[in-house]
Protein backbone atom coordinates (compact mmCIF):
# COMPACT_ATOMS: atom_id res chain seq x y z
CA UNK A 1 0.00 0.00 0.00
CA UNK A 2 1.57 3.25 -1.10
CA UNK A 3 -0.40 5.90 0.79
CA UNK A 4 -3.31 6.41 3.11
CA UNK A 5 -6.61 4.78 2.28
CA UNK A 6 -9.66 6.76 1.23
CA UNK A 7 -12.67 6.45 3.54
CA UNK A 8 -16.02 5.32 2.14
CA UNK A 9 -18.88 5.22 4.68
CA UNK A 10 -22.21 3.64 3.74
CA UNK A 11 -25.49 5.43 4.39
CA UNK A 12 -26.21 2.92 7.16
CA UNK A 13 -22.91 3.72 8.87
CA UNK A 14 -23.47 7.48 8.57
CA UNK A 15 -27.03 7.20 9.94
CA UNK A 16 -25.81 5.15 12.89
CA UNK A 17 -23.02 7.64 13.67
CA UNK A 18 -25.63 10.43 13.75
CA UNK A 19 -27.46 8.62 16.59
CA UNK A 20 -24.44 8.26 18.89
CA UNK A 21 -23.81 10.44 21.94
CA UNK A 22 -20.62 12.57 21.64
CA UNK A 23 -18.35 10.27 23.70
CA UNK A 24 -19.30 7.12 21.76
CA UNK A 25 -19.17 9.02 18.46
CA UNK A 26 -15.55 10.03 19.17
CA UNK A 27 -14.67 6.47 20.18
CA UNK A 28 -16.08 4.92 16.99
CA UNK A 29 -14.68 7.62 14.68
CA UNK A 30 -11.21 7.28 16.24
CA UNK A 31 -11.33 3.53 15.55
CA UNK A 32 -12.42 4.09 11.94
CA UNK A 33 -9.59 6.60 11.44
CA UNK A 34 -7.12 4.13 12.96
CA UNK A 35 -8.28 1.58 10.35
CA UNK A 36 -7.16 4.00 7.64
CA UNK A 37 -3.60 3.68 8.99
CA UNK A 38 -3.77 -0.02 9.93
CA UNK A 39 -6.68 -1.77 8.16
CA UNK A 40 -6.05 -5.13 9.81
CA UNK A 41 -5.31 -4.52 13.50
CA UNK A 42 -4.84 -7.53 15.80
CA UNK A 43 -8.46 -7.29 17.03
CA UNK A 44 -9.98 -7.51 13.52
CA UNK A 45 -11.42 -10.77 12.23
CA UNK A 46 -12.50 -11.93 8.80
CA UNK A 47 -16.20 -12.83 8.82
CA UNK A 48 -17.04 -16.42 7.86
CA UNK A 49 -18.56 -16.68 4.42
CA UNK A 50 -18.05 -12.99 3.58
CA UNK A 51 -15.18 -10.80 2.39
CA UNK A 52 -15.71 -8.37 5.28
CA UNK A 53 -13.79 -7.77 8.48
CA UNK A 54 -15.12 -6.81 11.87
CA UNK A 55 -13.52 -4.88 14.67
CA UNK A 56 -14.79 -3.38 17.88
CA UNK A 57 -14.81 0.14 19.29
CA UNK A 58 -16.04 -0.12 22.86
CA UNK A 59 -19.55 -1.56 22.76
CA UNK A 60 -19.86 -1.10 18.98
CA UNK A 61 -18.90 -3.34 16.09
CA UNK A 62 -17.60 -1.98 12.78
CA UNK A 63 -18.02 -4.09 9.62
CA UNK A 64 -15.69 -3.09 6.78
CA UNK A 65 -13.54 -4.15 3.86
CA UNK A 66 -10.45 -2.82 2.14
CA UNK A 67 -11.04 -2.56 -1.59
CA UNK A 68 -8.13 -1.22 -3.61
CA UNK A 69 -7.15 2.08 -2.01
CA UNK A 70 -10.43 2.50 -0.10
CA UNK A 71 -11.63 1.49 3.33
CA UNK A 72 -15.35 0.79 2.94
CA UNK A 73 -17.34 0.83 6.21
CA UNK A 74 -20.63 -0.97 5.60
CA UNK A 75 -22.30 -0.83 8.95
CA UNK A 76 -21.78 -0.04 12.61
CA UNK A 77 -23.89 -1.43 15.42
CA UNK A 78 -24.05 -2.73 18.98
CA UNK A 79 -21.64 -5.62 19.57
CA UNK A 80 -24.24 -7.80 21.26
CA UNK A 81 -26.89 -7.17 18.60
CA UNK A 82 -27.04 -9.52 15.60
CA UNK A 83 -28.77 -6.73 13.64
CA UNK A 84 -25.36 -5.39 12.59
CA UNK A 85 -24.86 -8.52 10.45
CA UNK A 86 -28.32 -8.47 8.86
CA UNK A 87 -27.40 -5.28 6.99
CA UNK A 88 -24.83 -7.25 5.00
CA UNK A 89 -27.55 -9.16 3.16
Amino acid sequence: MSGPLALDLSRDALKFLDTLPPKQFRQVVQKVFSLLREPHPPDSKLLKGAPYYRTDAGEYRIIYEVQGEALRVFTIGKRNDGEVYRHLG
